[in-house]
């Protein structure tokens, strides 16, 4: 289970088809605890700038993230 802080985060409001029924959700980039970072979708409720998170699932090979 990876963690990490929320480096940067946005809205999306105009997805993809495969994820237009999932429209708005959140899409962050986490610094990681182990080094580099990466883009994952937020699971639940919204998180913000410098929150910590863990990462709870992947689905459809996107990491799934949640305030921890």
């Amino acid at each position: 289970m990876r963690t990490g802080t929320v480096y940067t985060d946005t809205i999306v409001h105009l997805a993809p088809e495969r994820f237009a029924e999932d429209v708005p959700y959140q899409v962050i980039i986490v610094t990681l605890d182990t080094g580099g970072r990466l883009t994952a979708r937020v699971a639940g409720g919204n998180v913000t700038i410098d929150d910590r998170v863990v990462e709870v699932e992947s689905g459809e090979g996107i990491p799934l993230f949640t305030k921890a």
